[in-house]
């Protein structure tokens, strides 16, 4: 049996991908994961013969009805064995209907949410996953111990955050130059639990927010 997914999200994960999604039939997000201790996929596990997911598409993937969820997602789905599908594309219209905009971003003001915040939400709160329709979306370039990447600026709350920029597609057009759009639809993501050197605001691990995915309108 497979399950539809629109692709709002294919981005790095410790050198291969997360893809993350929503099901058309049910509004639900779905995040595919594999058998490895993150749920990673690699990039030869997409069974769509060779064909690497692009944002927007609509591909139908064999998944069972619950995964690991790593003691604070709730959106993961255990890859089954079998082909993939390709089946279509979203139109902006589709991800228009699906897309809110929050008074913050994935449960607080913060660019982080610790562990101990997830679980002691109920499960079916645990969103780690969140599709957003930016207006005054921009960018900044970062280094962190000699290594560059990208960061977008949104409104979370009180706050402006700067969650960094694990779409591949899109980090690579911006080191080409490109000129972000402001009128985005983003894809906030929350990262594995990763404690920074000399970490001292929280005691219990933080997740990182993360934008997964940029469409621009």
């Amino acid at each position: 049996m497979l399950t539809p997914l629109i692709v709002l999200a294919n981005s790095w994960k410790h050198h291969d991908y997360c893809i993350a999604g929503i099901n058309p039939e049910t509004g639900r997000w779905l995040r595919p994961v594999s058998d490895l201790n993150d749920g990673r996929i690699a990039k030869d596990a997409m069974q769509l013969d060779g064909y690497f997911p692009q944002l927007m598409d609509v591909i139908e993937i064999p998944l069972a009805d619950d995964g690991p969820d790593f003691g604070f997602e709730r959106e993961n789905r255990s890859i089954l064995p079998g082909k993939w599908r390709m089946s279509g594309r979203a139109t902006v219209a589709d991800l228009m209907a699906l897309a809110e905009t929050p008074r913050a971003v994935l449960h607080n003001d913060k660019r982080y949410v610790t562990i101990e915040d997830m679980q002691n939400k109920p499960f079916k709160d645990r969103a780690t996953l969140h599709l957003l329709h930016a207006n005054d979306f921009s960018v900044r370039r970062m280094q962190v111990i000699e290594k560059n990447y990208w960061s977008g600026l949104i409104k979370s709350g009180a706050n402006t955050i700067n969650p960094r920029i694990t779409d591949p597609v899109y980090h690579a057009r911006l080191e080409k130059g490109h000129a972000p759009s402001k009128q985005c639809l983003l894809t906030a993501s929350l990262s594995m639990p990763f404690v920074p050197p000399g970490w001292k605001e929280t005691k219990s691990p933080p997740c990182w927010k993360l934008i997964a995915g940029v469409i621009e309108l």
